[in-house]
């Protein structure tokens, strides 16, 4: 089967609510019996087929009532206005896990545990990252707010650095990880603080991640 011919290449935020480390990230299951987390994502360089998606933003908020291989989830996107129309379909079409080879990406392999996609809303999205230091920030008035910073030493508070890599990941190949805190009170609600982050440059495609 063909598919359009796309690329996102840029930082990524996520922040969820099991413990530093998140087991979801080895295959074993979430920390509390459920998942519920944030991820956003500013595209440095990116296309879809022939539309440049270069300087979008998105953000999306996810949550199941297991483990995510269980199902039932449901998932809210917003995406920063400054995205043309066509470029918000194709955002819209990537993340609903389209046009992409089976199970290549998180996307795709997310969106067959979904039975709800609220409808999408186009807000500012300011995001801040600096994937070197563990830090970064996303906030949309009203909707998210969403800080990292790095995992600390609890006897001595000295920061703690843990880099993963994940050679045959469907959403990044090495990240860097560290504590969020996370209020959402949009279509799916979150709220949880010194839980899993990770920071990661994302290069995902058609084809999976690169």
């Amino acid at each position: 089967m063909a598919y359009v011919d796309w690329r996102i290449h840029g930082p990524e935020i996520a922040n969820c609510n099991c413990d530093w480390g998140c087991p979801c990230q080895f295959n074993a299951l979430p920390t509390h019996g459920n998942c519920r987390a944030m991820t956003a994502m500013r595209i440095d360089e990116g296309h879809f087929g022939e539309l440049d998606l270069s300087g979008a933003r998105w953000c999306g908020m996810f949550a199941w009532p297991k483990a995510i291989h269980q199902g039932q989830g449901e998932a809210f996107v917003v995406i920063d206005p400054r995205a043309s129309e066509q470029q918000r379909q194709a955002i819209l079409t990537i993340l609903s896990g389209q046009e992409t080879e089976p199970g290549a990406t998180i996307f795709n392999v997310f969106a067959a545990t979904l039975v709800k996609m609220h409808d999408p809303v186009f807000a500012p999205i300011e995001f801040e990252v600096d994937i070197e230091r563990r830090r970064g920030h996303v906030r949309i008035k009203d909707i998210v707010d969403t800080s990292v910073e790095p995992i600390r030493n609890p006897v001595t508070g000295n920061e703690h650095r843990a880099r993963v890599s994940l050679p045959q990941g469907f959403e990044y190949r090495e990240a860097e990880y560290a504590s969020g805190e996370t209020q959402a009170k949009g279509a799916v609600k979150l709220g949880w603080s010194g839980t899993h982050a990770h920071l990661a440059m994302l290069d995902l495609s058609t084809r999976g991640a690169a």
